[in-house]
């Protein structure tokens, strides 16, 4: 399993991604984390709040073979700091956490209004049978 943070400025704060690959499966979280952090903030985070994290759930995801060239390596790593967007299937990721968390937050909004009408049909009839309890 390999872990991979990318901080980013995402207008107006600062953003990490977490991305966590497990063999072919990718699972990404988005962390804001506001004004500039430095490295000793970032790892302090990390020690703390990554058990906590709630991730996306898995994606696939192709495997990147590694290159052993040690030039090749030293570019590959320049070109990844110069890309200080998100990658695709990170986006991906996220947006598959976003959608089920929205489907989580409708199923609870509308369990939520159908107990506020059942409570007030209950008030309703509780009110009629009252009326009538004196005749």
């Amino acid at each position: 399993m390999n872990t991979k943070l990318t901080v980013y400025f995402d207008e107006p704060f600062f953003a990490g991604i977490f991305e966590k690959t497990d063999g072919d499966k990718l699972s990404v979280c988005k962390v804001t984390f506001g004004a500039e952090p430095t490295d000793a903030e970032v790892y302090a985070f990390v020690l703390r709040y990554y058990n906590k994290l709630k991730f996306s759930p898995p994606v696939k995801s192709e495997v990147k073979h590694k290159a052993d060239n040690p030039k090749r390596r030293q570019r590959a790593a320049r070109k990844q700091l110069e890309n200080t967007g998100i990658g695709t299937k990170s986006q991906q990721a996220l947006k598959k956490q976003y959608e089920e968390m929205k489907t989580e937050r409708k199923l609870k909004s509308r369990e939520k209004r159908e107990a506020e009408k059942q409570r007030r049909f209950d008030l309703k009839q509780l009110k009629k049978k009252e009326k009538h309890k004196g005749h």
